[in-house]
């Protein structure tokens, strides 16, 4: 069944390069606008071998590495303080329902004030976008708690931290881990954003330099190692989620009776 799937989605991927090549080479969109896939291919080869790409490269996993670890740290930590001390969760509902819905590229104007192009401008983009992510699941996860086994740990006299390794913390485990994986491709958007329109040092802004100096096959090369970015970071997320929770049921495949 894997070898069948990873064959079908290698003869997507081909059909879909193929395509690539022959829309613009058969007239049907211009090559200025959207030039083949070998010239992108080419344009790609050339961004691998210069080293400035890599050092863009570099700049935008630090923005996208150092914004994630403070969103999902923060967002832990305060997803489990509002939700063990008692009516916290609701004198803070309205405020999260109100500020978690703000577009992070609303955001921008004001971290362009405070920090202009440097790096602090795409972290605060990064962890204001990606914190929602983790707060909201942690909450969740703490609010599935099954009141059976709190009450039943609060009996055997366990404090509040020994009820949070041993009650809260396993089951709100998928729910953050859940976040985390969103909030990582959350992070990547909005850093590559931060990277295009500040023009922070990164890909992004090495995009928008192809962009306006009319350097599409670089441009679009550019957009390509963006996705690969993206999909490596969804399957490394994966697999930390799944080897994290290798005991859940969600992952072992087991049937709950």
């Amino acid at each position: 069944m894997r070898f069948q799937n990873a064959a079908l989605g290698a003869a997507g991927l081909a059909a879909f390069l193929a395509l690539g090549e022959a829309v613009p080479r058969l007239g049907l969109v211009k090559e200025e606008y959207f030039p083949p896939t070998s010239k992108i291919a080419g344009a790609l080869g050339d961004e691998l071998s210069d080293g400035a790409f890599w050092t863009a490269l570099g700049d935008t996993l630090t923005g996208w590495a150092v914004g994630l670890a403070i969103a999902a740290s923060a967002g832990i930590v305060i997803g489990v303080f509002l939700s063990v001390v008692p009516y916290l969760r609701e004198a803070t509902a309205s405020t999260i329902e109100f500020l978690r819905p703000i577009p992070s590229v609303a955001l921008i104007p004001l971290a362009v004030l405070l920090y202009g192009t440097e790096l602090r401008s795409v972290l605060l983009l990064v962890v204001y976008a990606s914190f929602w992510q983790v707060l909201i699941q942690t909450l969740y996860g703490v609010q599935d708690v099954d009141p059976v086994a709190e009450e039943t740990a609060r009996s055997y006299g366990l404090g509040t931290w020994a009820r949070i390794r041993h009650v809260l913390w396993p089951t709100a485990l998928p729910y953050v881990m859940t976040g985390i994986r969103l909030a990582a491709a959350v992070a990547l958007i909005l850093a590559i954003t931060a990277e295009l329109v500040i023009g922070a040092p990164g890909l992004g802004a090495r995009i928008a330099v192809a962009q306006t100096s009319q350097a599409v096959p670089e441009m679009y090369a550019l957009i390509v190692v963006t996705g690969l970015l993206g999909l490596l970071i969804n399957v490394g997320a994966r697999t930390v989620e799944r080897r994290a929770l290798a005991w859940h049921q969600s992952v072992r495949g087991e049937v709950a009776v």
